[in-house]
């Protein structure tokens, strides 16, 4: 150790692997649990934003409502982390320690973790979404704040589409790194809540948040159209996988494998 609670990146790249084999050693059908409580612990998040924003702006303006809501949103992340439910970008630099690569079962794994992971992300998520739709159920304004935030994601074109799904997948990934090498729970809470709210407060697009925040705005009465939400999660899938995989998971091997930790 560098120093008392700063393990070095030899030390976390271990954990990682060996709860990326605790991951990959899973049946199917804890892996969609797990994934449907991501997607629900998102939905509350979003959620919390909407009535943050609704309760802030009349009294502080859209700039500090924003602010606030993306603090509030932050507790998606600690729910998820807490909770140990897993979001697909979650599961790009743990599995990928844990594979054996001589091992064809754990690549099949693999294969299905990255299959039903954000499927069932979706499916938990928007599951509550038709809950907390429903006439009468979030505080009065909410859903305007929430309709506005999904209106965001359709709003992008192409390009910034798929570099805001850049830096998304690298945040996350750059937050399971830290959090995988941190025994505090204290550390991991204060880690994710900081994470989803700079993800919040940047609207970068994660293709889990994205799509259950649009979801969420089409309950509501937003224009966005389902190809537009089908088209984004191709485009948000593909930038979280590049973000994650090039400038996070791959830097970080490399600094733990050649023992590039400081003293």
């Amino acid at each position: 150790m560098s120093e008392e609670g700063a393990p070095e990146p030899e030390e976390i790249y271990e954990r990682t692997r060996k709860e990326g084999q605790r991951r990959l050693s899973r049946p199917p059908l804890e892996v969609a649990s797990t994934a449907v409580a991501a997607g629900v612990d998102v939905v509350f998040g979003i959620a919390a934003l909407g009535f943050t924003e609704a309760a802030v702006e009349p009294h502080f303006g859209k700039e500090l409502a924003h602010l606030a809501g993306a603090v509030a949103f932050g507790v998606a992340f600690v729910f998820i982390i807490v909770g140990r439910s897993e979001l697909f970008t979650e599961n790009f630099l743990v599995p990928l320690a844990g594979l054996e690569g001589g091992d064809r079962r754990s690549w099949f794994k693999l294969g299905e973790l990255w299959t039903l992971s954000p499927l069932f992300n979706i499916l938990g998520g928007t599951a509550l979404v038709l809950v907390l739709s429903t006439h009468g159920v979030l505080p009065h304004g909410s859903g305007h704040a929430i309709t506005r935030a999904g209106n965001v994601f359709d709003d992008y074109t192409f390009t910034s589409a798929f570099m805001s799904a850049i830096a998304a997948g690298a945040l996350i990934t750059l937050m399971t790194w830290m959090i995988e090498g941190q025994h505090s729970m204290g550390v991991r809470v204060a880690v994710a809540w900081i994470v989803g709210a700079v993800l919040a407060l940047g609207q970068f697009n994660h293709v889990i948040v994205a799509t259950l925040d649009e979801v969420f705005g089409i309950r509501l009465g937003s224009s966005i159209g389902w190809v537009d939400l089908f088209q984004n999660i191709l485009t948000a899938g593909a930038g979280n996988v590049i973000g994650g995989l090039l400038f996070v998971t791959l830097t970080r091997f490399t600094q733990a494998r050649s023992g590039g930790g400081s003293s």
